[in-house]
């Protein structure tokens, strides 16, 4: 005899034989949300296995279609499909109107991380060196069409390279690597992006001369670690976000490029990932801002 226990409610349902774990709440009385009528079409009615996951039977075509469209983790199941064969706990993740509008956009999303989750990636800041000098010379327009050119310049580059833009900030381009496909070596796949963005300034830097008489330079760096990945709405824009400390290291990293002098610097896990495929330059222990402890950080000929 199976109990299945809503923490969302604080409700066990006890011996719910062969039926669905949303017929078992509907009958219990709970409002679980299925805005399709339980039919595998919008998984509003997903919930969140805390215990007893085993005790769950593998998902039928019907959930196996949506978790694979969603990316659901193992743990995300759809009340509508799901039946148990042992005790599980569960809480619902949709309760209200702006969860089922945000569910709702997902079901619709073909970015290709509709769900968060966490992965291993490698990730790239990118940013121009003198950038501020040239904002700060020129018109509003002029900034803003040279940036055009500069992001599409960049983002075919990256894009080329299985790479994906999660964020742009002025002239600050974060991308990641690993996320959108899968590779054999996500630092490989960054450093050879770079490598192509340093190629690509040479003939964009003709163009800012003879337009603007000023040329751009870069700093780079690369990290290599977990992250939260995921599709975030604003309402305004929808983007591949990454969450963690990975990330911010990746950020610090670039930014200690301005103490040595150097143009792409990455992280010693990321060297790990590539320490018998490229040349390094130097190295470099050092102190970085907001870390306790000394990093090591390696130049990467470019």
């Amino acid at each position: 005899m199976a109990t299945i226990y809503s923490q969302t409610e604080d409700i066990s349902i006890s011996d719910i034989g062969d039926r669905t774990i949303l017929q078992a709440t509907l009958n219990a009385g709970i409002n679980h949300t299925h805005v399709c009528g339980g039919n595998a079409q919008c998984s509003t009615c997903r919930i969140y296995i805390l215990k007893g996951l085993e005790n769950c039977l593998p998902r039928n075509a019907k959930e196996r279609r949506i978790a694979e469209k969603l990316g659901f983790p193992d743990h995300i199941r759809l009340a509508c499909q799901t039946r148990v064969k042992g005790d599980i706990t569960f809480k619902r993740v949709v309760i209200d109107e702006l969860d089922i509008a945000i569910i709702m956009k997902q079901i619709g999303d073909d970015s290709g991380t509709r769900f968060g989750k966490e992965v291993e990636l490698a990730v790239l800041f990118f940013d121009i060196e003198n950038y501020t000098q040239f904002a700060e010379s020129y018109p509003p327009y002029d900034v803003v069409h040279v940036l055009h050119r500069y992001y599409q310049t960049m983002n075919e580059i990256i894009e080329k390279h299985d790479g994906v833009i999660s964020d742009v900030a002025g002239d600050g381009i974060l991308a990641l690597f690993g996320v959108m496909k899968r590779s054999s070596n996500p630092v490989c796949d960054a450093i050879q992006a770079v490598q192509d963005m340093k190629e690509a300034l040479s003939p964009f830097n003709e163009y800012l001369g003879r337009m603007y008489g000023c040329s751009f330079s870069f700093r780079a760096g690369i990290n290599f670690g977990k992250a939260i990945i995921g599709s975030f709405d604003t309402g305004l824009m929808s983007k591949i976000s990454a969450i963690g400390d990975s990330v911010n290291l990746a950020s610090r990293i670039e930014a200690v490029n301005k103490e040595f002098g150097t143009r792409l610097l990455i992280s010693e896990s990321a060297f790990e990932q590539i320490k018998t495929k490229v040349n390094i330059s130097s190295i470099h222990l050092v102190s970085i801002k907001g870390k306790s402890g000394k990093f090591t950080l390696y130049e990467v000929e470019t």
